[in-house]
């Protein structure tokens, strides 16, 4: 696809919107616009774009609204919103609307039917890992030392588990130690499954995350960050895996370097 003129940048939490602003501004699109969300979004996104519309989590009618007055016709979802933020939802009547239509309200439903609010704007939502394609996990060991053959066996038993996990829309993670399934990863987040599975294993556990069989990649891409591998140090993870080409690794060389000198081993199969 050629790139768009000007890009709408649907904003959630952590750096993974202000490193895809650099990597657009770096491809050379002219324009970037940010729908931000208060108490998620970092402020420090809008020296990185050219314009910000703040608004609170759950203002569909305004998201639309404003892509529509800004002529956004692509548009790419980055960054979580915290999963309470999304139980303390105060909706418009879009979004109620939108929800009431539901039957199951998880973050691929939500999102879809979100996409499709923004297709009838003439807003095309663009695959999340756009512009970051250098930042996808290349196949084979990124950081640490080699797997041990049980490690080795813990990845492969772990990868069934959890692609069955992710198949039913529990969630991504999964953490394993010696043949056992010590955590998975539901509606708290991956660093909150790493630190309950951590605590249980008390050192040397294996992490597997990975996206679901008919991944939707506009959204709820698997992504690692500099955060995740803080948590994993904390808790004395020895092996983090994920798939080749379907995982993002944001702030790869600082990841790499953190892994490496805690010893923790990340791979891509």
């Amino acid at each position: 696809m050629q790139n768009p003129d000007v890009l709408g940048i649907i904003a959630g939490n952590g750096i993974y919107p202000r490193l895809l602003a650099d990597s657009v501004r770096k491809a050379g699109v002219r324009k970037i616009i940010a729908a931000a969300f208060t108490d998620e979004t970092d402020p420090a996104l809008a020296q990185h774009v050219d314009l910000v519309e703040w608004m609170r989590v759950g203002q569909l009618n305004r998201l639309l609204k404003f892509f529509r007055d800004q002529k956004i016709h692509h548009a790419i979802m980055a960054g979580q919103i915290a999963p309470k933020n999304l139980f303390d939802l105060r909706p418009d009547w879009k979004a109620l609307l939108l929800l009431a239509q539901l039957k199951h309200r998880n973050a691929e439903s939500i999102f879809a039917a979100i996409a499709d609010e923004l297709a009838k704007v003439g807003v095309d939502l663009l695959p999340a890992a756009s512009f970051l394609e250098d930042s996808l996990a290349p196949a084979g060991l990124i950081a640490g030392p080699k797997l041990s053959r049980r490690e080795e066996e813990d990845v492969a038993f772990g990868w069934k588990i959890a692609t069955e996990i992710a198949r039913f829309d529990i969630g991504q993670t999964i953490i394993v130690k010696n043949g056992t399934v010590l955590a998975v990863e539901a509606f708290e987040g991956t660093n909150d499954a790493i630190k309950r599975g951590g605590a249980l294993a008390r050192k040397d556990a294996v992490m597997i995350k990975v996206p679901k069989p008919n991944q939707d990649m506009r959204f709820d891409v698997p992504v690692i960050g500099v955060e995740t591998i803080r948590v994993a140090v904390e808790v004395k993870l020895r092996v983090i895996a994920v798939e080749a080409g379907r995982a993002l690794f944001l702030e790869r060389d600082a990841i790499v370097d953190l892994a490496n000198r805690a010893n923790i081993s990340i791979v891509a199969r």
